[in-house]
């Protein structure tokens, strides 16, 4: 039996009680009353003990009852309490994510009701995870308490607030159709008030936000209004907020179907590097790097190709941002790293092999123990294998990315860096780092056909690499004019479109074939794959 059933049989023993006490005392009590007057005789036992039963089960049942009334509303209070952490976020003390659905379909409703529309606006904090990496939870949930303090101090009363987890809010502003513009002056007003210097325990913060927003007005969906179901105006201000972060965050963008159109091109992409992968989708190119001065062919720069069987070559420019935000750049560059190792086997010794490393490899401290044991597996030259790093990978980690390449130089492998003069290495770091090479940005290269100003600033980036004692080599000739001015700067290597467009690996082995360049061995595998075929036909 149950407590409730418990309790249940004790009240119904109570109100028994209280029925039998009436009977039994009418009888009982006159014959008490009368024998302590002693005008009569002894009352009955019987009765006298019924009754004395019937007051202690009264007694009993009164006390049930009260501690039943107590433990209901003890219970009505959990339940209250219950119910305020289900629906209520315990650190801002706004709607959380479970409860925000309910409220905003009801202040759509009341809304509509009344002629107005309301827009939903999520708001997410830039670089929060920093402010806790760099100052500890306490800080950042200090944070996280102002930051919805300041938005709350900006609504209307009947507007809502929610955080919806982690450093993201939420805002369902009502307004008056007639004033569409209203909500973009919040927006704007929002991200000038959250952005306000905080302090905690002497520590001052700085953090700027992404807003998206999405609303039920006409025109701001290309031409057709937005649904105005909660889920539905959630899912699209979360599209928009992610396209602000896109777009440099510190902004805000409305919804727009064009965004919903990217971020599931996007999520195609992602499922697609995710499975090309581990199938060798992804293959090296090949793009020649010619000595201008005699016009030899000194090597090739190896850049990925994805051969997608649904989206067919996608350019290098499109998946490697993506590759890096997911965690799989490392895998994809090892594989491409190991297949042009294989292929550049086949070549003659003297030609090199360039290969591009992305800033979050240089962020692994194993790096260089993965590249030169790959050289080992490949028995490949390290005196053969130049890495490219971009500018930028030196104001990550410096440390590392000195020890990483010192490391790979006392292998003999060259190191260069790419894309020299967009990024902001000093003139000490130049000197600091143990560079072979400097590459000078095909932005820069490309407008030597414009005139001499762009001349000057090449002539000067090139008279840099010369008092640096760095060899350079010049990105992006893709006209003859261009050639022509590179030459009469110095001694220089370069590459671009001029010279063809990058290849894949086979298009190599039969020009360098054609050229007398390949190594003995694979020269000599390839006459007695010849001499066989001819056999075979004959």
């Amino acid at each position: 039996m149950g407590r409730a059933e418990r309790d249940l049989v004790a009240l119904g023993i109570a109100t028994a009680a209280i029925l039998l006490f009436v009977g039994t005392g009418g009888m009982v009590v006159p014959q008490v009353i009368h024998a302590w007057l002693g005008g009569g005789k002894t009352p009955d036992p019987l009765l006298v003990s019924t009754l004395l039963l019937n007051i202690a089960l009264v007694i009993f049942g009164w006390r049930r009852y009260a501690e039943l009334t107590s433990e209901i509303a003890e219970r009505r209070k959990a339940e209250e309490i219950a119910r305020q952490l289900s629906e209520i976020d315990p650190l801002t003390g706004t709607l959380n994510r479970r409860s925000v659905g309910p409220a905003t379909d009801q202040l759509l409703a009341d809304a509509h009701a009344s002629g107005r529309l309301a827009a939903f606006v999520m708001v997410d904090l830039d670089n929060f995870k920093l402010v806790n990496d760099l100052n500890g939870h306490l800080a950042g949930d200090a944070l996280l308490k102002l930051t919805a303090e300041r938005i709350r101090a900006l609504l209307p009363k009947d507007a809502l607030l929610a955080r919806l987890g982690g450093d993201e809010f939420a805002c369902v502003v009502p307004y008056d159709a007639r004033n569409p513009d209203r909500i973009d002056q919040f927006a704007s007003l929002l991200i000038e008030r959250v952005s306000q210097p905080s302090e905690f325990n002497g520590l001052t913060f700085e953090v700027t936000v992404s807003v998206g927003m999405a609303a039920d007005i006409p025109g701001r969906a290309q031409g057709s209004p937005v649904p105005t179901d909660a889920q539905t105006l959630i899912h699209r201000a979360d599209i928009a907020m992610y396209h602000a972060k896109k777009q440099g965050k510190n902004r805000y963008f409305w919804f727009e179907e064009a965004m919903e159109s990217e971020l599931r091109f996007r999520s195609e992409l992602e499922t697609g590097i995710r499975r090309g992968i581990p199938r060798g989708e992804f293959v090296p190119f090949y793009e020649q790097q010619i000595d201008l001065a005699t016009g030899e062919l000194t090597g090739f720069e190896m850049l990925a190709r994805w051969r997608s069987p649904t989206l067919s070559t996608v350019s290098p420019e499109i998946f490697i941002p993506i590759a890096e935000e997911i965690g799989l750049i490392g895998e994809l560059s090892e594989n491409l790293i190991e297949q042009a190792l294989e292929d550049a086997k086949e070549w003659d010794p003297k030609l090199s092999l360039s290969i591009n490393i992305s800033p979050v490899q240089l962020r692994d401290p194993w790096f260089s123990q993965k590249l030169l044991q790959m050289l080992v597996r490949h028995s490949f030259p390290p005196q053969r294998l130049d890495i490219e790093i971009t500018e930028s990978c030196l104001h990550e980690n410096i440390g590392l990315v000195r020890s990483i390449i010192t490391s790979l130089r006392n292998q003999g492998v060259t190191i260069s860096l790419d894309d020299f003069g967009t990024g902001f290495s000093s003139l000490a770091q130049l000197r600091s780092l143990p560079f072979d090479r400097l590459k000078i940005d095909r932005s820069f290269v490309s407008e030597l056909k414009d005139g001499e100003d762009s001349d000057k600033l090449v002539q000067a980036i090139v008279s840099l690499g010369d008092g640096l004692e760095l060899p350079m080599t010049a990105e992006g000739i893709e006209d003859p004019t261009i050639l022509t001015k590179l030459q009469k700067m110095g001694e220089l290597k370069g590459q671009g479109y001029l010279y063809g467009r990058p290849e894949d690996a086979n298009a190599v082995r039969a020009r360098l074939a054609s050229a007398g360049l390949l190594a003995a061995r694979a020269a000599a595998d390839g006459d007695c794959v010849l001499t066989d075929d001819r056999r075979a036909a004959g």
